[in-house]
């Protein structure tokens, strides 16, 4: 059966704003159709807040749709003033060139370059004179209209460059460029990019006599309200060597309670019926949930291996919200067994002789493990209930772990949330 790609983008919530809903979901029903989703290369990476269009990019390219990738050269010179507060720090042409050529490699991690198009609007741009386009595009726009769009409304208000006012003129001839050349039906981007899109829209039916659509995905803003993953000096990045796999996979981890489904939705390819069951698990349970998440987003962007190294360096720190696998679920996570952390653990040789009466006090372990360096501070430690054998509180400095725990395998002793060791005989 051909997937109804539209509905299954309707059904996970990406579907914010369209210019003509029914007309775009018939022709993703009737045609395999060329779409695009431009980036404006302004870092030498991109963050978690640029996902949300790459993943609806990647269903529509699932479906048969074949993806333009625009990277904006030229659009990244001036600056979208959208969503923007003040102006964009001025890029020379070459930091762009540069960066544009890093972001076409992350985004390969995430799209069949083998059924996609790569173009970069420098190429259009370049040799293109001012009054040539101010006589064939600016004639073409109303300023009474760009006016009203919320992009530039909010920026009127702490001061906009005439520099930036043309951005949206400038994204509006792309889609019209990329109709003319690529047959280009539809473009898709961030709720804050629907002013610009409907532009290119009527830019393009204006210039190219073509009827084209426009489509966003909604804003997404954590409890602060600030854009997911993008808080400013404080972006969640692709790039492992800005932000470390171990970093990646917990920021997924430690999403709130209430926007697991939504993210698992957007950011997963897991079915609908089953991110909703997750989403209803409660406390504990939900934290297996946000594993499930965290995985599957880390393995979309670093690969399987480095996921599934960064669900078991997780869980071997901070325990697993499901060791046992009692949670149904589709994804690859279950093959990946919690055991496997413990190797991945400082490991201590607890000889025999500490043992007596088939038994090892516990403040001796604390300090065997190398936690503490006295019996004092290791009874301070218990007392404070900062102690834990596997799961459970030492709530004594009394207790004493008999030698059967040892001989049934690995041991985990804890010292507060962070340091873990594996205690072996």
């Amino acid at each position: 059966m051909t997937m109804d790609v539209y509905q299954v983008l309707k059904d996970r919530g990406f579907i914010y704003q369209e210019t003509d809903g029914a007309a775009l979901h018939q022709l993703l029903k009737a045609e395999k159709i060329r779409f695009y989703i431009g980036f404006d290369p302004t870092g030498s990476s991109l963050h978690t807040g640029h996902l949300l269009p790459i993943m609806g990019m990647r269903w529509l390219q699932a479906a048969g749709h074949t993806p333009i990738v625009l990277v904006g050269g030229a659009t990244a010179q001036i600056g979208d003033p959208s969503g923007k507060s003040e102006a964009r720090q001025m890029l020379s042409k070459e930091t762009v060139a540069a960066n544009a050529a890093a972001l076409k490699e992350q985004l390969a991690r995430f799209v069949d370059v083998d059924n996609a198009v790569f173009v970069n609007n420098a190429d259009w741009f370049k040799d293109m004179l001012y009054i040539d386009f101010l006589r064939e595009i600016g004639s073409k726009f109303s300023v009474n209209r760009m006016l009203t769009a919320e992009s530039v409304k909010m920026r009127l208000e702490t001061g906009l460059s005439f520099l930036e006012f043309n951005y949206m003129i400038l994204q509006g001839y792309d889609f019209a460029v990329l109709n003319k050349n690529y047959h280009c039906r539809a473009q898709f981007g961030g709720q804050d990019q629907w002013g610009n899109i409907l532009c290119g829209v009527d830019l393009t039916r204006r210039l190219n006599q073509q009827e084209v659509f426009g489509a966003t995905f909604p804003l997404l803003l954590n409890s602060n309200g600030e854009k997911f993953g993008k808080s400013a000096g404080n972006a969640v990045w692709l790039d492992a060597s800005r932000t470390s796999v171990f970093d990646y996979y917990q920021f997924w981890r430690n999403c709130e309670d209430g926007e697991v489904e939504r993210l698992l939705n957007f950011f997963t390819a897991i079915p609908v019926e089953e991110t909703a069951q997750l989403g209803r698990l409660e406390a504990p349970a939900i934290n297996r949930a946000k594993e499930i998440l965290a995985y599957e987003a880390t393995r979309l962007a670093h690969g399987a291996a480095a996921a599934g190294k960064a669900y078991l360096a997780a869980g071997g720190k901070f325990g697993f919200a499901d060791p046992e696998g009692k949670i149904a679920t589709s994804s690859t996570i279950t093959g990946i067994k919690p055991e496997a952390a413990l190797d991945e653990l400082p490991t201590v040789r607890i000889p025999a002789s500490e043992f007596h009466d088939n038994a090892v006090w516990a403040i001796r372990l604390l300090v065997l493990a190398g936690f503490c360096n006295s019996n004092g501070e290791a009874r301070r430690l218990i007392q404070g209930g900062g102690a834990y054998l596997g799961d459970t509180r030492i709530v004594s400095p009394d207790v004493n772990i008999p030698l059967a725990t040892f001989q049934a395998g690995p041991v985990l002793l804890k010292a507060g949330k962070k340091k873990i060791k594996r205690l072996v005989l």
